[in-house]
């Protein structure tokens, strides 16, 4: 009998997702920079650029690391490992983004159907 797929799942990305929340995990983004080389629209963004990039971002990671809740650093580390080349760039703009949206008061979104029931009894 196999073990369900999502158990196998668990079992391999535990140990990297508990490691979110106590310190940056150590990707290897040679892959994704090779593939950003390969397909710059630039003559000046090659491996070396996006290198810098990503250890730019690293460091901004490593500044930053404790203003992210346990929850949003397990979150973009998973999905900064997910089909594809990880990115310390990924990562850093997925953190920002959580970050931001948990900051936004209840209550503040943008409801469409309010700005209508408001501009009818404008009229």
């Amino acid at each position: 009998m196999r073990p369900p797929l999502i158990c196998v799942t668990a079992l391999l990305l535990g140990p990297q997702i508990a490691l979110a929340a106590d310190q940056i995990p150590k990707l290897d983004i040679a892959p994704s920079c090779r593939g950003a080389a390969k397909a710059a629209v630039s003559v000046t963004r090659d491996a070396g650029s996006c290198e810098h990039d990503e250890q730019m971002a690293r460091d901004t990671l490593e500044q930053r690391w404790s203003q992210f809740s346990v929850a949003q650093k397990n979150e973009c580390v998973r999905l900064s490992s997910l089909g594809g080349s990880p990115s310390y760039v990924e990562l850093l703009t997925c953190l920002e983004m959580a970050k931001g949206a948990s900051e936004i008061p209840v209550g503040e979104g943008m409801d469409t159907g309010d700005a209508v029931e408001k501009s009818r009894h404008a009229k």
